[in-house]
């Protein structure tokens, strides 16, 4: 079932839902020119599988940019067999935006570009945002429920007319057909209570794409940064990240190939998941001070805005020629209040005293930065006692990142040695391990540039005996 209208269940998830729909869709300097927009479309392809057979797109990665003809989702669920499970397919289908000059004769030749009094319009790639659902009890469920998509084409022309009314050229928008397929599983998972195992695959079906074809012609019957929500009823999903003791076991056997399941919605909700190709934590959520996409959700606002602001006259034009959303971009910055910049400069998201437990001749009750407090910290300490063992600079650790509010790309490092090069202290007290990774081809050049890795004492397991020079 297509739908055009968002369930209120989820629509304090669409925020964080779109900003993946575009991420990468169009980068800074958002012009056609700049050398980051001529290959596009980096996240969440799905290839018509004959295109990615002769291309050897078959890998089974996590998320990511790679391409592939599927992806797959798999994440842990307690409901019952009357449990109501919807899940929404969300992609963008490629438009072909192609700009045509009337001839003498009154037909129309496709050019790069045409120029009709102050407005400009090139050549270029857009995109139109889909969405399917499907939906079924969980006991239907168990038999698998497949959905078949079958996305038609389409054409639209917007003429071009002079100062005098008479016809220069036209915008033709171009769409091709999509074929794809939804199929959503449960089965059990094992464990000690009643737990499933909610699968969600999502494939390109099309058949009419020659294996040959250049990348640009494949992309017309692709589907685009494709992602999946899901939500259930009287039950709820485990975090996969953070799952419960009695579910680790089952959470490291669930399969997500270019998808990425974490819980969606206000912290606390667990009756709503977001897979997504792009690696995100449990509860993602959009910066209230951000005052709209800028189609990097990964950048800081105040930065993309603040340079924004900086491009010519000539690239503002050709920025509103490249495409719609480029324009919009351009007009909401360009309106940006002074308050509205202002808050994008910094946030805080809670404030109170702290205070160094502990620490010989402290008092407990009293601030760390009040006056005979004992403030002075020294940025960097000694040493640091881990599972009895005293670490200090050129300590050899093995790397044992923790799976939650943690840097979403330390998790490849798990299992990986390295070596402390510092041993960091907080303001709160905390301590820090800087390390350089073994085996790492720049740890001489991040030694030189002082650009480490850092992790907290209980993320690493000493190297008994094992310690390096300086």
């Amino acid at each position: 079932m297509r739908t055009d209208r968002s369930s209120p269940r989820l629509a304090n998830v669409e925020a964080v839902a779109d900003a993946i729909l575009y991420e990468g869709y169009l980068l800074y300097p958002y012009r056609r020119s700049s050398g980051k927009n001529r290959v596009r479309w980096q996240f969440g392809v799905l290839v018509p599988p004959a295109w990615g057979a002769a291309h050897g797109l078959v890998d089974c990665g996590v998320a990511g940019s790679a391409e592939s003809p599927w992806q797959q989702t798999e994440c842990l669920m307690e409901a019952p067999d009357t449990a109501t499970v919807r899940v929404r397919l969300r992609f963008l289908h490629l438009q072909r935006k192609v700009t045509e000059r009337r001839t003498a004769d009154g037909g129309y030749r496709p050019v790069d570009r045409i120029e009709v009094g102050d407005r400009t319009e090139l050549s270029f790639d857009e995109a139109v945002p889909r969405e399917y659902d499907v939906e079924a009890s969980v006991g239907d469920l168990w038999r698998g429920h497949r959905l078949g998509l079958r996305v038609p084409g389409g054409e639209d022309v917007e003429p071009l007319v002079d100062d005098r009314g008479e016809p220069v050229g036209r915008v033709v928008r171009r769409r091709w057909p999509l074929s794809a397929s939804v199929t959503v599983s449960a089965t059990p998972a094992e464990a000690p209570f009643p737990l499933l195992r909610l699968g969600i695959r999502v494939e390109n079906t099309d058949g009419s794409t020659p294996p040959d074809s250049a990348r640009d012609d494949a992309l017309r019957c692709c589907l685009l940064a494709a992602h999946t929500l899901a939500t259930v009823s009287r039950g709820r999903f485990l975090s996969l990240l953070d799952p419960p003791e009695w579910a680790a076991p089952a959470a490291r056997e669930c399969r997500n190939v270019h998808t990425f399941p974490v819980l969606a919605g206000d912290p606390g909700t667990v009756d709503m998941v977001l897979s997504s190709p792009i690696i995100l934590y449990d509860h993602p959520q959009i910066a209230p001070e951000s005052p709209g996409d800028l189609h990097d959700a990964t950048e800081i606002d105040e930065i993309l805005s603040l340079r924004t602001l900086t491009l010519s006259d000539a690239e503002r034009r050709e920025a509103r020629a490249t495409d719609p959303r480029a324009a919009a971009i351009l007009d909401r910055v360009e309106a940006l209040p002074p308050e509205v910049l202002e808050r994008l400069h910094g946030a805080v998201r809670a404030l109170a005293p702290v205070r160094r437990d502990g620490d010989a001749g402290a008092d407990p009750e009293r601030p760390w930065w009040e006056p005979g407090a004992d403030a002075g910290i020294a940025p960097e300490t000694d040493s640091v006692l881990v599972a009895g063992t005293l670490l200090a600079r050129g300590s050899r650790v093995r790397l044992r990142p923790r799976r939650r509010g943690t840097d979403a790309h330390d998790m490849f490092l798990n299992g990986r040695t390295a070596r402390v090069e510092q041993v960091l202290l907080d303001v709160d007290g905390s301590r820090f391990l800087a390390v350089t990774v073994d085996d790492d081809p720049g740890a001489e050049l991040h030694q030189w540039y002082g650009r480490l890795r850092h992790f907290r004492p209980e993320e690493v397991e000493p190297l008994a005996g094992e310690v390096t020079a300086p």
